[in-house]
């Protein structure tokens, strides 16, 4: 039986349908029992060969696949625009052994398509053996990214004037599905004024999304502030979130430090701050701790470790932290929005990105209750609306826009050039 920390969140009327492709006969028994024991999945098909699935993939018809890069017949980065050709609604997880080669493959296929990359533990005695933090994003991903590509169809099927039924797979005995329940509509985002915001960081607040989630949308007044930093938070759909973003604000970079915290593991997080770099074409890293913050730098959190801000005799400097996760992520987005308003108080544009989960969201409310401005990444064209969502709803933001406006609007806050 799944434990409480997997509880079933979807809305979707259908399982989720997810294939498993993986040539480790351990990882396709424990990645699919794992899935089995969760009421909202259906495990519809196994494969050892990425060719193997491809010929079954219009039978099965998953919402979403588990592909692993290493293959011997036809590795992941082959078969993924394959995939996605035959199947092009699908969502892909990237699952791949902790290696650099193989973090760079990974981000070649998240740039070709893939939804999300997880790092399987570096053994099979390690996954066996129980691995609950892997366990915990590999359901959590598949959960809110199946949801996504099932409500996908079904909104077509009822556009087209008939319903979504699946062909079922001969590789597992068939279930009854219901009907789809129809999406209901987001509540019109609503302006709501707000009392002059407060000169001094907030003391910590301990707030309650998932009883703020139905709330409606309020969109606080665009603070006047000159930022002296920029920090920016990001999940699932993260990476390709980010190089648009980055891209956008080329020209103020030069004006502000710019901190990211992707929730990504190790190996993962340097590759990304290389491609970051190339798309900014400014200096991005993955800082040391004590490392003196400057401007017109970019600081990736590594992989594995919190990044955190703090003051220095010599200015804000960087923390590294091995503490424990926070919101079950390592890095987390919270720790380091919650340090950056102790140093730069109210003069702090933070951004909230495309991702799974609630990280970042508390820290988002502090940040604007203590007068800084908070932007976050609208439902639409988000991969999932999960972090910038909670963040709406605990009504922390000044702005929520699609992701081609959000690296102007940076602009206009950091020139002062904001409406």
């Amino acid at each position: 039986m799944p434990s409480a920390a997997f509880a079933k969140v979807t809305d979707s009327a259908h399982p989720i349908r997810v294939m498993i492709v993986d040539d480790s006969l351990v990882v396709r028994g424990i990645v699919s029992r794992w899935l089995q024991e969760e009421s909202d999945f259906e495990v519809v098909a196994t494969h050892r060969s990425a060719k193997n699935a491809l010929e079954d993939l219009e039978r099965s018809l998953p919402d979403v696949v588990i592909l692993d890069i290493e293959m011997p017949d036809m590795d992941g980065v082959t078969a993924l625009p394959l995939i996605l050709d035959k199947r092009p609604h699908v969502a892909v997880i990237i699952a791949s052994s902790l290696t650099m080669r193989n973090a760079e493959l990974s981000m070649r296929c998240l740039a070709l398509g893939a939804m999300d990359c997880l790092a399987k533990p570096q053994s099979t005695s390690d996954l066996s053996g129980g691995s609950e933090a892997f366990r915990h994003n590999l359901v959590e991903r598949v959960r809110a990214l199946g949801t996504r590509a099932a409500k996908r169809l079904a909104n077509q099927a009822a556009r087209r004037g008939g319903t979504f039924t699946p062909v079922r797979s001969e590789l597992r005995p068939a279930t009854s599905l219901r009907s789809a329940t129809p999406p209901v509509a987001a509540p019109p985002l609503a302006k709501a004024p707000i009392a002059a915001p407060r000169t001094t960081a907030a003391a910590p607040t301990e707030v309650n999304i998932s009883k703020r989630m139905n709330d409606p949308v309020q969109i606080r007044r665009m603070p006047r502030i000159v930022p002296k930093a920029l920090v920016i938070g990001s999940s699932t759909g993260g990476p390709q979130a980010l190089a648009v973003v980055v891209t956008a604000i080329k020209k103020v970079i030069p004006r502000v430090p710019v901190l990211i915290t992707q929730h990504m593991p190790p190996s993962f997080t340097t590759i990304l701050a290389e491609h970051l770099g190339r798309a900014a074409e400014a200096p991005c890293h993955e800082p040391t701790d004590g490392e003196l913050i400057k401007v017109g730098r970019i600081y990736v959190a590594p992989g594995g470790f919190h990044m955190k801000i703090a003051n220095s005799p010599a200015g804000p400097v960087i923390k590294i932290t091995d503490e424990p996760p926070v919101n079950f992520c390592k890095p987390a987005v919270d720790p380091m929005f919650n340090s950056a308003l102790q140093v730069y108080g109210p003069n702090l544009l933070a951004v909230v990105l495309t991702g799974m989960g609630a990280d970042g969201a508390r820290g988002a409310l502090q940040i604007a209750d203590a007068g800084g401005a908070v932007v976050a990444q609208n439902e639409e064209t988000s991969v999932v609306w999960g972090m910038p969502g909670a963040t709406a709803h605990l009504g922390a933001c000044s702005a929520i826009l699609p992701l081609d406006e959000i690296g102007p609007q940076i602009v206009r806050i950091v020139t002062g050039a904001q409406a």
